[in-house]
């Protein structure tokens, strides 16, 4: 009798972790557990390698390949746009860091100072919910909607950890510039990353 009670303690406790784990990753997207020992040691490599399954993956320097994906009015829209350096940041409405970050953005975007990139956001989620929020929360910038998956243009731009936010700034001459795995801390870090043109 007493091993029965054992097994179902232990079981609940298994589910509870497994239902913490999950809401956890709900609330504050995938990237805190992938930085953490067990994701870098168990889930990180996982992930990388099913979103490079098959893609061909854009390095620092490399032209990136033209991004055609539907803007919020259902138009084609295609990144980049010849002679215009433009930072793409992926976002999702579950993502609490994303949400956090969108102020900076759209304070960085209203300057439109001479120098600074467009800014571009593509939503890595199911089209209802990122126009809810997108309703709640109307963005400066043109916003595009895309599926999630391990397949995605953040997966080619290199985002094989599937951490978001996501930023990656793309010059004007179509290469690909750098990457950032996570948010902005404020507009000081946004600044200095977008205009440092390496």
């Amino acid at each position: 009798m007493a091993w029965r009670r054992n097994l179902l303690v232990l079981g609940a406790a298994l589910a509870a972790a497994c239902l913490g784990l999950v809401a956890s990753i709900a609330v504050r997207g995938p990237g805190p557990l992938l930085r953490s020992e067990l994701g870098q040691r168990v889930l990180s490599p996982w992930l990388r390698g099913q979103s490079a399954a098959g893609l061909e993956i854009v390095e620092i320097g490399a032209p990136v390949a033209a991004i055609r994906l539907l803007d919020r009015a259902g138009r084609r829209q295609v990144l980049p746009a010849p002679g215009r350096a433009v930072l793409v940041n992926y976002w999702a409405s579950w993502c609490a860091p994303c949400r956090e970050e969108m102020p900076l953005l759209a304070g960085y975007s209203a300057q439109a100072l001479p120098g600074h990139p467009d800014i571009v956001s593509i939503a890595l989620d199911n089209r209802q919910e990122a126009e809810a929020f997108l309703d709640l929360h109307p963005l400066p910038f043109p916003t595009l909607i895309e599926p999630p998956g391990p397949r995605d243009s953040s997966a080619r731009l290199g985002n094989g950890r599937g951490v978001l936010p996501f930023s990656v700034l793309i010059g004007a001459d179509g290469r690909l510039q750098k990457r950032r795995f996570g948010a902005f801390q404020d507009a000081a870090d946004l600044e200095s990353w977008a205009s440092n043109n390496e």
